[in-house]
């Protein structure tokens, strides 16, 4: 057993405690089912199941049977001080728990989190909630502050888009800003951070981004998506090659330079500004060559002389002076008046 400065009582004598007065299947059982052997993963209802020769619902019984009988013992009177222990480590971590996390707490140790959790089984004290669509597992031993945390993590998703990525102090910070209108004693931002792990729908990118799990932004699918990060993060337009080194640089996923130009020209997100960079379209970039951004500045602006028109699509696109000039003076395309101003054709 791992050593460990969390508990002042010894997780594997207690459960041998527990387990003397059982029969021998029973007892079997359980350790298979949590796990209790040394260096044993906890098995399912159908593999025990198969391994005695019995359904699943026959393991189920048992292993209910088992526990009941263990909150009778004397041994679990005897040991009540060990639930206590873990109630105050439980509140001391705010109450609700991400299971996986608070066992990580306790012990990095396998079998000394199997015990735990054993534990946590047996206690009345605690509340064990299925991961479903929007939460993980977790444990509580506040039911009301559980209602409450839950309400307002779905307040904050429902307060983001899908384009939303936020910078984890500043997601706390908007968390604590809703927990405050129902949770009198938010104590600090880490307790924030804990519950925040808590949500499915809400989740961060490999950047420690936070935004809507289900995102592009966060659950990234492709060489797309993580070249929005790069750009993003570098904030403004990049080399295609660049791009595809960055990606493989800070995500370790091998990039090729040409899938990366071909891959970022077909998104509507990246704009082909000039000479192979890119750059985001939510920057204010508009889609399209040469041609068709002398055209929308003209449709928007009105008849431009040619210095006006240079001055603005160089803002646009990083090109050639003689590009946007051999443009403009196709007739088909644009016309010149007296004033020496251009219109569309």
């Amino acid at each position: 057993m791992a050593k460990n400065n969390k508990l002042t009582f010894s997780p594997q004598k207690v459960a041998k405690s527990f387990l003397s007065a059982l029969p021998e299947r029973s007892r079997s059982v359980l350790k298979k089912r949590f796990g209790l052997d040394a260096g044993s993963p906890k098995m399912t209802l159908e593999s025990i199941g198969k391994a005695y020769k019995i359904t699943r619902e026959r393991v189920r019984q048992i292993e209910n049977s088992a526990i009941s009988s263990i909150r009778k013992s004397p041994a679990f009177t005897a040991y009540k001080n060990v639930f206590e222990e873990l109630k105050n480590l439980m509140h001391e971590y705010g109450g609700l728990v991400h299971e996986a996390d608070f066992l990580e707490h306790l012990s990095r140790d396998k079998d000394f989190q199997n015990h735990v959790n054993f534990f946590l089984v047996l206690g009345d004290e605690f509340a064990r909630l299925k991961e479903d669509d929007e939460f993980r597992h977790r444990w509580t031993v506040n039911k009301d502050l559980t209602d409450k945390i839950h309400e307002s993590l779905r307040a904050l998703y429902k307060s983001l888009t899908e384009e939303d990525l936020i910078s984890e102090s500043e997601m706390t910070v908007r968390f604590l800003e809703h927990l405050k209108t129902l949770v009198k004693d938010v104590r600090d931002e880490e307790l924030a951070k804990r519950w925040l792990k808590l949500s499915k729908k809400i989740g961060k990118n490999n950047l420690g981004e936070w935004g809507i799990s289900s995102s592009p932004n966060v659950k990234t699918r492709g060489i797309r998506d993580l070249a929005y990060l790069i750009l993003r993060r570098h904030g403004s337009p990049m080399h295609f090659s660049e791009v595809a080194k960055e990606i493989t640089k800070t995500f370790g996923k091998s990039a090729n330079v040409a899938t990366c130009h071909n891959e970022l020209i077909k998104d509507k997100r990246f704009v082909l500004v000039g000479r192979g960079l890119y750059a985001l379209t939510k920057w204010g970039y508009a889609r399209g060559n040469v041609r068709d951004i002398v055209r929308s500045i003209i449709e928007k602006d009105g008849p431009q002389t040619k210095d006006e028109i240079l001055k603005k699509v160089l803002r646009e696109r990083y090109v050639k002076e003689n590009t946007i000039l051999v443009n403009l003076q196709n007739s088909k395309f644009f016309k010149k008046d007296k004033e020496g101003k251009y219109s569309v054709a």
